[in-house]
């Protein structure tokens, strides 16, 4: 296959890409202003179904203007060899490979960060404040954005780094040494998530001793279930929305929920949203996806072993010294329809999933109060109440709130 082959099929992946989203949106904003289900028509009065409506509209807009903002940059970038500029900018600096990589990834990272943020500022400042939701000062936006850019130089810098060497070392055996580290590293930031990386952009504090302590206690004991590490984060430093998550293994166990969650929900409808994360443990949803992860990143990297060295890929990009890291770009863009395969099937078992929490939770607490704590968790966050399937079956991690709510009901 000629370079000049596989440009116009990058293209073409993109366009396609691009035209399948739209036409999803274009499909699900078709039922914005369709009738609430019976089942739903307590969660909304006709004030905040509008509003929510209103919201619906305004996301997809902003959505629509930056997803053409980005296909229109990235084919400018390859119809006017941008990558060839960027790695010429990179060569200049070092011949070393693994340091013209880190300068290439890092021109082109924070040239992109630093494009997407005036939409960032408008999505947070402009449309969730509209809408009640944004709660983030200036200082708080910037400080993420420096934090986040220290955090992707330092832990995806690094490990970009130790691929490269492995591959100058071992050649198409990489993948194997690259499988390993990335495995290691996801085992690790599943088990120290909490305790490492939320603190720098979140106050963690344990759930002092209170009712809601106790009955969250009570429910476990009843379930065989040691809870000790209950702590509440203040989400409500960036945003009114609610969420509560389970992370980490044996010791470092522990459960997290929002303190917009506890002043939105009463404490049953709180025990109730944590005997559905505590099902999610006991049937074992959490191993299952981070081994299916981990089974995954290695299929992914022995595929670009298989290929990386052709320079073919490198030629596709407009750049004529072929490279890792201009290799890798290009099958990035490659891989991506894999990608969309293996999304819509891991979303099949998160959906699946769900339920099956749900009934966990039905079985050994309560239906009523997660049912209501599902309503107010999506009133609360002006949620679509009426997607289209074709939508949720492509983009949907957890079934609608229609499809829970009568799961519940069974």
């Amino acid at each position: 296959m000629t370079s000049n082959t596989l440009f116009y099929i990058i293209i073409g992946i993109l366009l396609v890409n691009f035209i399948v989203d739209k036409t999803l949106d274009w499909l699900n904003a078709k039922h914005f202003n369709d009738e609430l289900p019976k089942e739903l028509q307590d969660v909304y009065d006709e004030n905040e179904y509008k509003k929510s409506q209103a919201y619906k509209k305004t996301n997809q807009q902003f959505s629509n203007y930056t997803s053409a903002f980005s296909l229109v940059l990235t084919l400018a970038f390859l119809f006017f060899d941008g990558f060839e500029f960027v790695d010429n900018i990179a060569r200049s600096y070092s011949d070393n490979s693994i340091i013209i990589a880190l300068i290439f990834f890092g021109i082109i990272m924070l040239g992109s960060d630093i494009l997407s943020t005036p939409f960032a500022y408008y999505k947070n400042f402009v449309i969730e404040e509209k809408f009640g939701f944004n709660k983030m000062t200036m200082k708080t936006f910037i400080l993420d954005k420096i934090k986040g850019w220290f955090m992707l130089a330092i832990i995806g810098g690094g490990i970009l780094a130790l691929i490269i060497w492995f591959y100058n070392i071992t050649g198409s055996n990489f993948w194997l040494y690259a499988w390993a580290t990335v495995a290691v590293f996801t085992l690790f930031m599943n088990m120290f998530y909490s305790r490492l990386i939320v603190p720098l952009f979140n106050k963690q504090t344990p759930l002092e001793e209170n009712t809601l302590r106790e009955k969250i206690s009570a429910y476990a004991k009843t379930v065989g279930f040691k809870l000790d590490k209950i702590f509440v984060i203040d989400g409500s430093k960036r945003s009114t929305k609610a969420n509560a998550y389970f992370s980490g293994f044996g010791s470092e166990k522990r459960v997290t929920l929002f303190d917009t969650l506890i002043n939105d929900l009463d404490d049953e409808e709180i025990v109730a949203v944590l005997a559905h994360e505590v099902g999610h443990y006991k049937k074992k949803h959490i191993i299952f996806n981070l081994f299916v992860s981990i089974i995954l990143t290695g299929f992914m990297l022995y595929l670009l072993s298989v290929f990386i060295s052709n320079p073919v890929l490198s030629h596709a990009l407009g750049v004529e010294i072929p490279s890792f890291h201009i290799g890798l770009i290009a099958f990035g863009l490659l891989y991506s329809p894999i990608s969309e395969i293996t999304g819509l099937i891991m979303n099949y078992f998160s959906r699946k999933f769900e339920y099956q929490a749900d009934d966990y939770a039905k079985s050994t607490y309560k239906a009523k109060p997660l049912i209501t704590s599902l309503k107010k968790l999506s009133k609360n966050s002006l949620s679509n109440l009426t997607p289209h399937p074709a939508y949720v079956f492509m983009h949907y991690s957890h079934p609608t709130l229609l499809q829970r709510i009568k799961n519940l009901k069974l």
